[in-house]
């Protein structure tokens, strides 16, 4: 029942209840003036006509009828229009939905900022009122990944679920993690999705109002702080998801400079304005052995990339902009490649064995005073990364690993066999090389190995990484974790699961 028909049904009831006789009801109250009414007579016609007692009927049933309509138009009301559940989606965008018990959302807004841009070609939210829960979440999403907010290699979003039924809080956590997760698979790269469930607390309500995020997010940065109490609840708030937990995975030793921070520091360093670079893009890498952030900007037509302490501010990796007439630190010229990047991406293409790529990336790198090509794209469920000699077009590295949060094992790629690379030598293919041709043990076996060794279960450790190497016509799985203070690093044949090398040093 919609709410213009209980309205009309409302009004008819009310309309049917009393007769419309103003001048006859006025009447009667003058003649009764001063006098005792016998209610029992009054109710009786003298012309033996039941007229008063039609109308008692009458307003006897639309009493009924009231009662009814407030018991079963109430109990509708409440299915209808009750918050059964608040949902919330973080990155650094903050999106807010309340939904009733049928999952169908009854309100949709940005808390912050950059939420409201998100959704302002969904009429700021109101295009999703009456939609199912899992569309609506859907819809965002896809606009996330549409502003740019989950385009990193490593991104992450926070899905958040308030619900005083846990059962159905938890089965609405589950059923949103896998319905973003699939979306993400085919828009997204390799996106970390985090899931939590939170309790109703009105003072972590407050915090959250008063600094533009969600009680979600909120519950995360009180994670933070639960590690290191100098830091402060505003400060962590600007902060995005993916900063928030690689914070946590780190201990949270210090607050970080922050996105904005970092990038500043790089146009500093090169002496640019923001206004005067086309294109810059900052990712946090906060749980690398040197936190820092990776800065990426165009300059004079060509992408260069910084890297900046998390914790300082300086820039301790990076090559010159032309620009650049005082650079500060010193850091090596950019030379001319030999390898344009359309030679620097087919030669990668043509060493994983696959057709031209559209989803491909190509940008220079300068690595212990060599200039490089980073080639990376997506190809079959997997991702793949090539650094290529900018002088010779000899691949210097290969890593390709799932790219997928579902894919737990990967097989080596098929070649035509190896290729050429423009300097004469030849780049060989995982595929050519006779180990890897024989199997393949897969992911969780070579971490499954490398946690055995170490004496550690997967509970006990943090940090776990694992991803598919090629290395001297080898392949490999490199699994790194760090547990009581150490870092472990563990190098996998992937063919026998053996280990072929491994180190353990102090965590620092």
């Amino acid at each position: 029942m919609t709410d213009r028909e209980l309205n009309r049904r409302l009004k008819n009831a009310i309309e049917h209840a009393a007769p419309n006789d103003p001048e006859g009801v006025l009447a009667r109250c003058g003649a009764g003036k001063g006098n005792v009414i016998d209610m029992k007579k009054a109710i009786v016609n003298t012309e033996n006509k039941p007229v008063r007692r039609r109308w008692t009927r009458s307003l006897i049933a639309a009493c009924l009828a009231l009662v009814l309509l407030a018991g079963g138009g109430g109990l509708f009301y409440q299915r209808a229009y009750a918050v059964a559940s608040v949902i919330s989606l973080d990155v650094n965008p903050s999106i807010e939905l309340t939904v009733n018990r049928s999952e169908k959302v009854l309100t949709c807004s940005g808390l912050n900022e950059e939420g409201r841009a998100v959704l302002a070609d969904m009429g700021d939210g109101a295009d999703l009122k009456g939609a199912k829960l899992d569309v609506a979440v859907n819809a965002i999403v896809g606009a996330l990944v549409r502003y740019g907010y989950l385009d990193q290699l490593d991104s992450a979003i926070l899905i958040s679920v308030e619900d005083a039924d846990a059962a159905r809080g938890a089965r609405l956590q589950q059923e949103l993690v896998a319905s973003v997760d699939g979306v993400l698979q085919t828009a997204a790269n390799q996106v970390a999705v985090l899931s939590q469930s939170v309790a109703a607390d009105k003072t972590l309500d407050a915090r959250a109002q008063q600094n533009s995020i969600s009680t979600g997010k909120a519950s995360l940065v009180e994670q933070v702080i639960s590690l290191n109490g100098d830091l402060t609840f505003e400060d962590l708030a600007a902060l995005s998801v993916e900063e928030l937990r690689d914070l946590i995975r780190i201990g949270a030793p210090a607050m970080p400079i922050g996105r904005d921070a970092a990038l500043q520091a790089v146009l500093d360093f090169a002496g640019l304005t923001r206004e005067s670079v086309p294109y810059a893009d900052v990712d946090p890498e906060l749980d690398e052995r040197t936190p820092c952030y990776e800065v990426e900007l165009v300059i004079d037509g060509q992408e260069q990339d910084f890297g900046v302490d998390a914790f300082t501010g300086e820039v301790i990796r990076g090559v010159n902009a032309p620009s650049v007439t005082d650079p500060g630190p010193a850091l090596p010229q950019a030379d001319t490649p030999a390898i344009t990047e359309d030679e620097a991406a087919a030669i990668a293409w043509a060493n994983a064995g696959v057709a031209e790529n559209a989803s491909t990336v190509v940008k220079q790198d300068w690595d212990d005073g060599q200039l490089l090509w980073d080639v990376w794209f997506l190809e079959g469920g997997y991702e793949y990364e090539y650094e290529i000699d900018a002088a010779t077009g000899a691949i210097v590295s290969y890593d390709r690993e799932p790219g997928s949060r579902t894919v737990t094992s990967v097989t080596a790629p098929v070649s035509p066999g190896p290729a050429a690379d423009s300097g004469g030598s030849t780049a060989s293919s995982p595929a050519a090389d006779s180990s890897a041709a024989s199997g393949d043990v897969g992911a969780e076996a070579a971490k499954a190995a490398a946690l055995g060794h170490a004496g550690l279960s997967e509970s006990q450790v943090s940090r776990l990484k694992c991803k598919q190497d090629f290395d001297d016509g080898r392949l490999e799985y490199e699994v790194e974790f760090s547990a009581d203070g150490y870092e472990y690093e563990y190098t996998i044949d992937a063919a026998t699961g053996s280990i072929l090398d491994h180190e353990r040093d102090w965590d620092d």
